[in-house]
């Protein structure tokens, strides 16, 4: 009931308790004239399917699902890529990665990232007076300048990449399993495929490593701990605050933690999804106890689930892409079908954002920079381009439509990292290229180049099954119009000012505290 429930609502149909309500916009005089603080929550590798409030089989997220009850619910917000780094630069920037350099993801041995001449989030907001902070992962590069600390970010405590990207002395469950750290004087073995055994993972406060390995069994719990004492701090300044927490939830390798009844795989995911879930619940309690009436908290998602990981991954819900699924591979993280890159979102800010809302407005990861700056009242950098738009209008409850066109980049699949060969233009969406990630089954779909592109109504079609035939009348209608709005993005980007990622790598940047241990260990200060 719920998947016919959503269609009619992409379809553009309210419901009674689904129409926006009448909200008083006027701030009290305690914030009247304060600018206000944001806390931006980013979840890794969470499926459109795992929040209970987008009709989860499970309902492992119920302080998401109170959240949403008490704001807005978006069900057709995109990430900006696929993958991790481009993701996460396109939040912090505002710009697809053909703009601002970011196609793919940095490693650990990665001397650049994130290019020095793109501007972030963090720095347009401190040089407009704002405390700003950042917790978790941040993959935009650690050597040097590249670190957040030097990215405009006050406070720093995190991991520097994914959690995947190191070994640590409790593992916890990944598929295929990586073994714990060395202990000994022998030399490590690389016992499975994309595992790190050479060097653990690094913890890092600012600018120096607590710890290495990281306890991965408290690292929800540090985070936090952090976060709260940051919006605490801050909050007794008087000054208005950034917080970006990137979580490691729900990527691979999930913490061992107590499990319920359920089958094994499911046990674990879910666990997982309520350890989230009681994190984000902490953060959202302080704001609340803290800074309830003047702060805008946003939550969603860096991508779809990593269907390769099997019963670790998350539900991409309805959205299936069953056209590819029939021919092989995944599609969901790493591809340009609905299950990469469409994912839970929600916003919350009691007395601006309306409660108990679900919108149909088409909006990407790409707005929050721009609408994080217009309601700081800050500037946008000057001399660039941006692919997000400023969507207050929306969140207040103002406005409806969002984006008519959004371009989703190849992001590992199939194609050219970052080559724009997606368009989701208002109902339709066409492909000049598919492919599927590696499945749970090790299949991978074959990369296809449509030089008359598949089209595929969403309205009608969510799971991506039965693109128009290419002889009808509405195919014939819509794929002018397809073919204009991407070279009309292609021509501006070509005279945008774009940046490029130095990709680069050298094994003297690893982060490691003490070369002289096996591992690089060392004892938290």
């Amino acid at each position: 009931m719920g998947w016919l429930f959503l269609k009619v609502l992409l379809a553009g149909v309210s419901f009674s308790g689904f129409l926006y309500p009448l909200v008083d916009f006027c701030i009290s005089g305690k914030t009247r004239g304060q600018k206000p603080n944001f806390v931006i929550i980013l979840a890794d590798d969470m499926g459109w399917g795992d929040l209970g409030a987008n009709w989860a089989e499970t309902k492992d997220t119920a302080n998401l699902d109170k959240m949403a009850s008490e704001g807005m619910r978006f069900v057709d917000f995109h990430a900006a890529a696929s993958t991790c780094s481009p993701s996460r630069a396109s939040l912090l920037t505002g710009r697809l990665g053909l703009r601002n350099g970011v196609t793919h993801n940095f490693a650990v041995t990665s001397v650049g990232g994130l290019p020095l001449n793109e501007t972030t989030l963090a720095e347009v907001l401190q040089q407009a007076g704002y405390i700003t902070g950042m917790i978790g992962k941040w993959h935009l590069g650690h050597h040097g300048s590249y670190h957040p600390n030097f990215r405009g970010f006050d406070y720093y405590f995190g991991i520097p990449y994914s959690h995947d990207m190191g070994c640590t002395d409790t593992p916890g469950y990944n598929h295929p399993p990586c073994p714990a750290c060395p202990q000994g004087d022998g030399p490590s073995s690389n016992l499975q495929r994309d595992c790190y055994t050479d060097v653990a993972l690094p913890l890092y406060e600012n600018l120096n490593i607590v710890e290495q390995p990281v306890n991965l069994s408290s690292l929800a719990q540090k985070y936090a701990e952090k976060a709260t004492q940051f919006i605490q701090q801050a909050s007794t300044s008087g000054r208005p605050f950034l917080l970006y927490v990137a979580l490691a939830h729900m990527h691979v390798p999930l913490p061992v933690t107590q499990l319920p009844a359920a089958p094994r795989g499911r046990r674990l995911y879910g666990a997982g999804l309520r350890e989230m879930d009681g994190l984000v619940g902490q953060i959202k309690d302080k704001v609340d106890h803290t800074a309830k009436d003047n702060t805008f908290l946003w939550f969603t998602g860096d991508n779809g689930p990593w269907a390769e990981k099997c019963e670790l991954a998350g539900s991409v819900g309805a959205f299936t892409g069953v056209w590819q699924a029939r021919r092989g591979g995944s599609p969901a993280k790493q591809t340009t079908w609905e299950g990469g890159h469409r994912v839970p979102a929600l916003a919350y800010w009691p007395g601006r954002v309306p409660v108990n809302v679900t919108s149909t407005a088409l909006l990407s990861v790409l707005d929050i920079f721009p609408t994080v700056v217009a309601l700081a009242q800050a500037s946008l950098p000057q001399g660039r381009r941006f692919d997000g738009v400023d969507v207050s209008e929306v969140l207040f409850g103002r406005s409806q439509p969002g984006h008519r066109v959004l371009f989703h980049p190849n992001s590992g699949a199939a194609g050219e990292f970052g080559a724009l060969q997606t368009v989701r233009l208002e109902r339709y969406k066409a492909f000049y290229v598919t492919g599927g990630a590696r499945a749970c089954d090790g299949s991978i779909g074959p990369e296809l180049q449509h030089k008359l592109p598949l089209i595929f109504n969403l309205e009608d079609d969510i799971a991506e099954a039965v693109p128009l035939e290419r002889g009808g009348a509405e195919y014939q209608a819509v794929l002018p119009k397809v073919r204009k709005v991407l070279a009309d993005v292609l021509q501006d980007i070509a005279n945008d000012n774009i940046s490029s990622a130095d990709y680069t790598q050298d094994p003297s940047v690893t982060p490691c505290c003490n070369p002289y241990q096996i591992a690089c260990r060392c004892q938290a200060p």
